[in-house]
């Protein structure tokens, strides 16, 4: 991506615009003038009011209300969502996105994907959001042992798609090794003075040789997490409170009010829920590390914490990768075996060669990656996890994931991604914010399924509350009630069914050809621009269908 945007040079080829095109780019780590407001930040507005205008419209969407604001003044997160505005108030044609997730809160994750679905950008991403990938991208580029790979369809049709790949390379390096055996043999057999057609031969066996040694890189096998013990008391939320009190022309924040919770063994727990809602204070406070105002954090003995923190943990830059592990242990006990802890860092992905390397060397994932380790190799019986996938590849996510899903003890996450969510957790807790927190037993897509059901329905109810107001005015007037379908409303109704299932129909084969992989470039835009029109219109006509059927019934 620094290629493409000119901030990084290459050996060869050529990169080639066209000539009108306008191109944005969002980086993964914004930097900006600390004293700037946040308006100055977005650009030189130069007193172009309509700028002006559409830069207050998505920065009020991205919920940043005070435009005044020094820079200095904002979180990581809402520098990142500061810069995002930036970026879109362009309106660019070809959009860059690097990490554009990274500490976002999941409603703004949901605004974002819903303004990249319905446009018409070319867009152009760096995300390890899974999620986020399935529903925005058609195409996925994976790049490994320097070649880039293409798929075309979203993120679970590359998923298949890539080991369907790796399956096929590794039978045809199966099948080059039974040949090899072969020719091997017939090698040896062989005089040093050979004919014409045998020196052919040797030249093809040599190549063949090349491809039966050919390498596929090997995930290691799933990592059973050791075998721990944690008693039948975990811990009780007694009815705890806590609020922060006002300060600085800012209200008091609320975050617990009264709160009771009693946490089952073995529970894997998420916890969701927009920036400053209180998520991290929660687990800081069954941790014991911030006191609750009321109430108190009843832990059962047995319990052995391990946590992943946001603020990570400070290294000792000049020490080894392995050193840090081995100064907490040298084994780690799986029960039915023993691994080193060479061993236990292989497993999430440090190479031989990367563990002898010193901590300065390392990038921020890797950095994340080894204090993740750190908390894992201590063998606690309950981890406490608070955004654990910031800055992970996809392939440590994965690792992390089944390590997860196969943990004897209990588990409480704290996160925005929500394809991990829904692949560790059983159930959530949503901190809704003013202390408010609903308990949903399930993850996070079934959250998300209920609550789309749960609006509908009560949209549905204010129409019909608003529809039956109007027909009884506040005088009582005697009428026949019964309403009935007038003949123009009736062919209406026949219609709307008949339109409905063509659209639904239209739909689905759209979703499937997207996924297929069988489309041009072309194609791949037309349908992506028509699928959200689709929907619009479902949703219209299905509304308008109600409406019509609710009259028919009565």
């Amino acid at each position: 991506m620094s290629i493409l945007n000119g901030k990084e040079g290459y050996e060869e080829g050529s990169i080639i615009y066209r000539n009108d095109i306008k191109l944005g780019y969002l980086e993964q780590t914004p930097h900006f003038n600390p004293d700037d407001s946040v308006l100055d930040a977005c650009f030189n507005h130069h007193g172009d009011p309509e700028r002006v205008l559409k830069a207050k419209q998505i920065l009020t969407q991205l919920h940043i209300p005070d435009l005044e604001q020094p820079m200095k003044q904002l979180s990581g997160g809402q520098q990142k969502r500061v810069a995002l505005a930036n970026v879109l108030i362009t309106e660019p044609d070809f959009l860059m996105l690097d990490e554009p997730t990274n500490h976002l809160d999941l409603e703004m994750i949901e605004w974002l994907e819903g303004y990249l679905k319905r446009g018409n950008k070319t867009l152009f991403m760096v995300t390890h959001d899974r999620f986020f990938l399935d529903r925005v991208c058609n195409i996925i580029m994976e790049l490994d042992d320097q070649t880039i790979y293409t798929y075309r369809g979203n993120f679970s049709y590359y998923l298949e798609k890539r080991q369907e790949r790796i399956d096929n390379t590794r039978a045809s390096i199966q099948r080059a090794n039974n040949l090899y055996r072969k020719e091997l043999e017939w090698m040896r057999r062989q005089p040093q003075a050979r004919g014409h057609k045998a020196r052919y031969r040797e030249d093809a066996f040599y190549e063949l040789e090349n491809r039966a040694h050919q390498r596929i890189e090997e995930r290691q096998v799933r990592l059973k997490a050791s075998k721990v013990y944690i008693g039948s008391k975990v811990f009780e939320c007694q009815y705890v409170s806590k609020a922060f009190p006002a300060r600085d022309g800012q209200p008091e924040k609320v975050i617990l009010k009264d709160f009771y919770y009693n946490f089952a063994r073995f529970e894997k727990m998420g916890i969701v829920g927009n920036n400053g809602t209180g998520k991290s204070t929660f687990i800081k406070m069954l941790l014991g590390i911030i006191p609750p105002d009321s109430g108190r954090f009843d832990v059962g003995e047995t319990v052995r914490f391990g946590y992943f923190s946001q603020e990570g943990l400070k290294f000792n830059e000049q020490q080894k990768v392995i050193d840090v592990i081995t100064d907490i242990a040298d084994y780690i006990d799986l029960g039915d075996r023993r691994i080193t802890a060479s061993q236990f860092l292989q497993y999430f992905l440090f190479t031989p060669e990367q563990q002898h390397n010193y901590v300065y060397k390392l990038s921020g994932g890797e950095r994340r990656k080894l204090y993740l380790c750190t908390v894992l190799m201590k063998n606690p019986n309950f981890l406490v996890l608070d955004e654990p996938t910031n800055d992970l590849d996809i392939q440590t996510l994965q690792v992390l994931e089944e390590y997860l899903q196969d943990f004897p003890g209990c588990v409480i996450v704290v996160s925005h991604d929500r394809y991990f969510m829904d692949k560790v957790v059983d159930h959530i807790l949503v901190f809704k914010g003013e202390g408010v927190i609903k308990d949903f037993p399930g993850n996070y897509t079934q959250y998300r399924e209920w609550q789309q059901l749960k609006s509908k329905e009560e949209e549905e109810q204010k129409k019909k509350s608003a529809k039956t107001e109007n027909s009884h005015p506040s005088k009582p007037v005697h009428h026949d009630s019964s309403r009935r379908l007038s003949y123009k409303e009736k062919r209406e109704l026949e219609q709307l069914t008949t339109e409905i299932e063509q659209l639904e129909k239209e739909q689905k084969e759209i979703e499937e050809k997207l996924c297929s992989g069988t489309l041009s470039i072309d194609e791949l835009t037309e349908k992506s621009k028509r699928l959200p029109e689709i929907k619009d219109l479902l949703d219209e006509k299905e509304m308008r269908w109600l409406e019509l059927s609710e009259i028919q019934d009565s």
